[in-house]
């Protein structure tokens, strides 16, 4: 009867006479045959062009994550992130009325009256809807304000 070591050694070689191919060719290619990979460059701002843009759990992690981010005093990836979140599920107000706050937080007055007035276009009947007025009628007078400024 066989001992161990002689099994083991059995069961070595074989598996070595499977792999050897495969492991000496891997060696002896040459660079030329596998050219070098380009370093990533993909900024991944955009949806490939195959990847629907509807997508409401994205969405829904985009507000998730914006909101973080607005806790923490980041608003510029706060704004990428309601943005993003408005691409991925259009009619979907939500997100303007967080895009709003952001960019009105960030002194954005004229793309926070547009997302504020957008979230209303949308959800015409939002529990909030008189409080975003107020905002509304704020910023368009400090937007007027400012225009009248810049013309003197």
């Amino acid at each position: 009867m066989p001992n161990r070591r002689s099994i083991f050694l059995a069961v070595s070689l074989a598996a070595f006479a499977c792999f050897a191919p495969a492991i000496l060719g891997a060696q002896s290619s040459s660079s030329k045959d596998n050219p070098k990979p380009k370093p990533n460059t993909d900024t991944a701002t955009q949806n490939a062009p195959d990847q629907p843009m509807w997508d409401p759990l994205r969405a829904e992690k985009d507000l998730e994550v914006g909101q973080y981010y607005m806790k923490k005093g980041d608003v510029d990836a706060a704004i990428d992130r309601f943005q993003d979140a408005a691409l991925a599920k259009p009619g979907y107000a939500i997100p303007f009325r967080f895009l709003g706050e952001a960019q009105e937080k960030k002194g954005l007055k004229r793309d926070a009256l547009k997302s504020y007035t957008r979230y209303l276009e949308l959800y015409p009947r939002a529990e909030d809807k008189d409080k975003i007025e107020k905002k509304i009628e704020k910023l368009r007078s400090e937007v007027s304000k400012s225009k009248t400024k810049s013309t003197s």
